[in-house]
């Protein structure tokens, strides 16, 4: 009896047009392994330097497969590879994106090498999970497929929900875990059921079909005009998953307890990465899978961007945390994104703008948000406890380095100009003005009004105090750092940090903000460096249309 061995028809992968995202997949792999068979290379700053290179080396990778992209597709047509059976797409927008994850986890590595040593909570886990969480970012961005989409924002958010809960000190901590544990599994959820209604009316799951299902009724077996309803109630149930992920209004409220109660580093990276790729799975599934409903969608967009906007600019005026004003912040720019976003749906020719509106905005916040948050790092001193605004207060002289820096990032994320804030938010009003939106130009002139006052709050909580003043107040404030260190450090520790009278700035800490800076001012005096890289994922992002 002869049995003969039928082959397997596998998948043909182009892994040259993958590394970034192996790169990172398997550095976090990799870390854990090498950290497990060498005990020694759990702590000190091997971990974190492996954590840098390995995104320094999946960066590396982007130019060559961009250039490879270019050279092979004509002028007219948006250059793209599709990888893995077509569940994967390589093309300026997934390498525009993937750059700014990479620059994100370096610059996370950085500010978690002084603050696990500082807390005590050396490993090499708090790196791995950054690294799984940014390949989930790249798969997400680069999905053509409404299941690979749910896998990558699943690698994205549960390694994050473990980054938030990993401060074992401190109970706040993990309340921040669990909530964002709980909140984003419901919305994972939501996120699957819609992916499944839109499969039972359009007949498949991947964005090319669903868009010929669109376009040319019947293709794929479902009938938008008769499933209308199947199909939309889909849609919307992943503009909540989306929502969610990106903190738009009414889905935000998760964010202020998540940034308060979430270690420093971490919600630096929640902040910058996790929605850069939220925000590029977004664009990637409405302005490509839904485009041929978006007259049905995108009223709900303008809604939520008017929405996002006013909540995140007038609820964080009031707060007292400055980690619960940025988590308010960071709402407002989701809001500005939003109107990138609906811009960049117009067939009005101005979509170009809203494209390269939203992607502009997306690089500069994502670097002048994670050097807010490395200020906050060094602020909270040990035990991340000492975040309210009082504990800025009379910092230009007690650190008036560290205090201009972050006057330069507050500038920017006001939108003063010559940072690059300014060009950011203009970019944004003048895309939505274009395509006669006016409306939504006006709300967001109204919110860049109102969170100006936020950030000019904390510019005069940490300048506008007098000598003697600040004299009388530098005791009391030490005692209130203290204090808020203490409780989750014990009473041992009380006597070392009486002992401290300035804030402990780590070099790797100054790195980031001095990256962070920089780039602040240079794209606020010169806007239009990288603008050829910026176009070209532009004009991928409209093309997808």
């Amino acid at each position: 009896m002869m049995v003969f061995a039928q082959e397997i028809a596998t998948p043909n992968i182009e892994w040259s047009l993958i590394w970034p995202f192996t790169v990172l997949a398997l550095a976090g792999v990799l870390l854990i392994t090498i950290t497990s068979l060498v005990p020694s290379t759990r702590s000190g700053a091997f971990p974190g330097a492996f954590t840098a290179a390995s995104a320094i080396t999946a960066a590396f990778f982007i130019p060559f497969i961009a250039r490879r992209i270019n050279d092979t597709t004509p002028d007219d047509a948006p250059g793209e590879f599709y990888v893995l059976s077509r569940a994967i797409v390589v093309d300026n927008f997934t390498l525009f994106i993937t750059g700014i994850l990479c620059i994100a986890v370096v610059l996370t590595a950085f500010l978690l090498d002084d603050y696990t040593r500082r807390e005590g909570l050396e490993g090499p886990e708090w790196y791995a999970l950054v690294l799984l969480s940014a390949s989930g970012g790249v798969l997400l961005a680069s999905a053509e497929d409404l299941i690979v989409s749910f896998v990558g924002l699943e690698i994205l958010s549960i390694a994050v929900y473990v980054l938030a809960a990993l401060h074992l000190r401190r109970s706040e901590s993990q309340e921040a875990g669990f909530k964002y544990f709980v909140l984003g599994a419901l919305s994972s959820a939501v996120f699957l059921y819609g992916i499944a209604l839109i499969y039972g009316a359009t007949g498949s799951t991947t964005l090319t079909g669903i868009s010929n299902a669109l376009f040319v009724p019947g293709v794929n077996g479902g009938v938008p005009a008769e499933d209308a309803s199947l199909l939309l109630v889909g849609v919307a149930f992943l503009l909540v998953g989306f929502g969610f992920k990106v903190s738009a209004a009414p889905f935000h409220v998760w964010t202020p307890d998540v940034y308060q109660g979430a270690p420093s580093p971490v919600v630096a990276f929640m902040a910058s990465a996790v929605k850069v790729a939220a925000f590029a799975g977004f664009l990637r599934v409405f302005l490509y899978g839904f485009a041929g409903v978006s007259s049905e969608w995108l009223p709900i967009i303008a809604g939520m961007a008017m929405l996002t906007l006013l909540i995140g600019a007038f609820f964080a005026v009031v707060q007292t945390n400055v980690k619960r004003m940025m988590a308010y912040s960071s709402i407002t720019h989701a809001g500005f994104m939003l109107i990138g976003m609906h811009s960049a749906t117009q067939d009005t020719g101005t979509d170009i703008l809203g494209s390269s509106a939203i992607l502009f905005y997306l690089f500069t916040y994502s670097l002048t948000v994670i050097g807010s948050f490395a200020v906050i790092t060094i602020v909270g001193q040990r035990g991340d406890g000492a975040h309210d605004i009082d504990d800025y207060r009379g910092l230009a002289k007690r650190e008036p380095v560290l205090a201009a820096l972050f006057t330069i990032l507050l500038f920017a994320q006001a939108g003063i100009p010559f940072t690059s804030g300014f060009f950011a938010k203009f970019r944004v009003i003048a895309a939505a003005a274009s395509d006669e939106s006016y409306w939504l130009a006006g709300v967001a002139m109204l919110a860049a009004a109102v969170a100006a006052y936020l950030y000019l709050r904390l510019v005069v909580t940490m300048f506008m105090v007098g000598d003697d003043e600040a004299d009388a107040e530098e005791p009391a404030l030490a005692a209130s750092s203290v204090g808020a260190a203490a409780a989750d450090l014990g009473d041992d520790a009380e006597a070392e940090l009486m002992a401290v009278e300035r804030l402990d700035i780590p070099p790797s800490a100054m790195v980031v903000l001095a990256v962070s800076v920089i780039a602040a001012i240079l794209w606020g005096v010169l806007p239009d460096i990288g603008n050829g890289f910026l176009t070209d994922a532009a004009n991928t992002l409209t093309q997808l249309r």
